[in-house]
């Protein structure tokens, strides 16, 4: 019988996992996937760098990575971001191609969920979300 391998293990090879595929996939779109996740911040209203680096900050790997500067210029060079005197916001184009992410994205998120009924993958997200509050993360 094989031996069962810890949580940690599983944690990490899940996230390592979704984290390549999810990668790939906003990048055969022209975007990484910082600047897929300032687009999705832009949706719901024009944001300053400063608040586009905060909202981002738990998602990158390093404090000295912590900036939306470069994906956000990057995002203004290929016009799907406006820059209105430091407030950024979503051109036509950029709504027109996050549409066009979010159903690839939705597409994604429903294979990784193949075979797992809504509650046990539920309650997998309410487990691991207790796992994190009792290891001292809070909102």
């Amino acid at each position: 019988m094989a031996t069962q391998r810890p949580l940690g293990f599983w944690l990490k090879l899940v996230d390592g996992l979704i984290n390549q595929q999810f990668d790939g996939l906003v990048e055969e779109h022209g975007v990484t996937r910082r600047q897929w996740q300032i687009m999705n911040v832009l949706t719901g209203s024009p944001s300053t760098e400063a608040e586009l680096t905060k909202v981002l900050k738990p998602f990158f790997d390093s404090e000295s990575d912590v900036s939306a500067a470069e994906p956000v210029a990057e995002l203004v060079d290929s016009g799907w971001v406006a820059d209105d005197g430091g407030q950024f916001m979503l051109t036509a184009i950029g709504r027109e191609s996050l549409a066009r992410l979010s159903e690839v994205v939705e597409r994604n998120r429903t294979q990784i969920a193949e075979g797992i009924p809504e509650e046990e993958y539920d309650a997998a997200v309410d487990v691991l979300q207790r796992m994190a509050h009792n290891l001292g993360w809070s909102e």
